[in-house]
């Protein structure tokens, strides 16, 4: 069994979080390691939507960054400009955006950040090997890979999505299913009516916690899904992939416009865990970003923003602690204090509200016709996100 001399360390995931990490750690004189069990390119089941904030955080890590991001993703994405929201009663309210984002396969966007981390860090990357096991010792935590090589280091940062080997060994949660959602997509081309330039969400009266999207990712392609709350799925027994399948035959808004349209291939699912719950970040020598950390936005449905701002945050504690040489779980657990009040606090107002509205479906019709109103819908706005 090889094992590889100490990292400082060592990042388990590559996709946004992992990435923004490495590139947080650039210049700080630590010897980094970053994992992951795929060989980039590789595809990931998501809804692809790359919101403004993805930008801001990599502009103010270096300037550089955000638009070189957007210079590598410049053939495999669209810019979204407008949303389109209709109501469960087909009300329509459409919200236009300033700040910049978009939509791109993260087959090219996580493959364009982790492009970034190759030209500006001199990060350690290992690609193509899962870790299946980590422990920690009293000096360092450990990690084996598939190929049964352990790497050593002073700290593991987890960046590894929903099913996070890092937390399941080192800091395990139970999965809560009210704090959950699972969400179906497939790509398709040929849809009509779909402007390049704005994405949909279509709210349903029978599945008040989720919502049907159809977002255009560049190149006449639309990434088309359906996502809604892990709990009622268990207690209505959906079929997420038959449920699309029927919506994109008999919605009102949907049928005609898919009639021709063709899928590029599988319908796939995958998880979602929702942020605001609370959910321990870190441990002794442990710090949890991403998915992997629960900070999916419970109203919206999406995660890229808050991977890659909690990757950056776990970089700046990661520093502190290897400089004070201090591991222990009080020193990181001012990771968890810096993620609540960056984010947490705004996770957690936002999942109560997608459960007042869940419950109460006459408000969200009311906020629909409020959001004809230009200056009710900038308050609206603003109170979603």
């Amino acid at each position: 069994m090889a094992t590889t001399p100490p990292y400082d360390v060592l990042i388990v995931g590559a996709g946004p979080a992992g990435a923004a990490c490495a590139l947080a750690l650039a210049g700080s004189g630590l010897r980094v390691a970053l994992v992951d069990k795929a060989r980039f390119p590789r595809d990931k089941v998501c809804g692809d939507a790359i919101p403004g904030p993805t930008l801001k955080a990599l502009a103010r890590l270096k300037p550089a960054y955000a638009q070189e991001l957007r210079n590598l993703t410049q053939a495999h994405r669209t810019d979204v400009r407008t949303s389109r929201l209709l109501s469960p009663a087909g009300v329509e309210v459409s919200v236009e955006w300033r700040a910049p984002a978009f939509n791109s396969p993260r087959l090219h966007f996580d493959e364009a950040l982790l492009t970034l981390v190759r030209r500006h860090t001199s990060t350690t990357l290992l690609e193509g090997d899962a870790v299946k096991k980590v422990w920690q010792t009293d000096e360092l935590v450990m990690a084996q890979l598939t190929d049964q090589t352990e790497l050593r280091a002073r700290l593991i940062i987890g960046c590894d999505g929903t099913h996070s080997v890092v937390g399941r060994s080192l800091l395990p949660q139970p999965l809560n299913r009210a704090r959950h959602c699972a969400a179906v997509r497939a790509y398709y081309r040929g849809v009509t009516d779909a402007p390049e330039t704005t994405s949909e969400f279509l709210f349903l009266r029978r599945y008040r916690a989720g919502y049907c999207w159809v977002f255009p990712v560049g190149g006449g392609v639309y990434n088309v899904g359906f996502g809604m709350l892990s709990a009622d799925i268990a207690r209505h027994k959906v079929d997420l992939k038959q449920e699309l399948q029927q919506l994109l035959t008999t919605h009102p808004a949907l049928a005609s416009r898919f009639r021709a349209a063709l899928p590029l291939g599988p319908v796939q699912g995958f998880g979602l865990p929702l942020g605001g719950s609370g959910r321990p970040l870190s441990g002794r020598r442990v710090l949890l970003c991403g998915d992997a950390a629960a900070l999916i936005d419970p109203l919206q449905g999406h995660g890229i923003d808050k991977a890659v701002i909690s990757g950056i945050l776990a970089a700046e504690h990661a520093r502190r602690c290897c400089e004070a040489q201090d591991f222990s779980r009080a020193s990181l657990a001012q990771y968890d204090q810096a993620v609540h009040r960056r984010l947490g606090r705004d996770l957690a107002r936002r999942y109560q509200l997608m459960r007042v509205l869940a419950r109460a479906p006459w408000l969200v019709e009311l906020a629909f016709a409020a959001g004809r109103w230009p200056r009710l819908r900038r308050w609206l706005v603003q109170a979603v996100g």
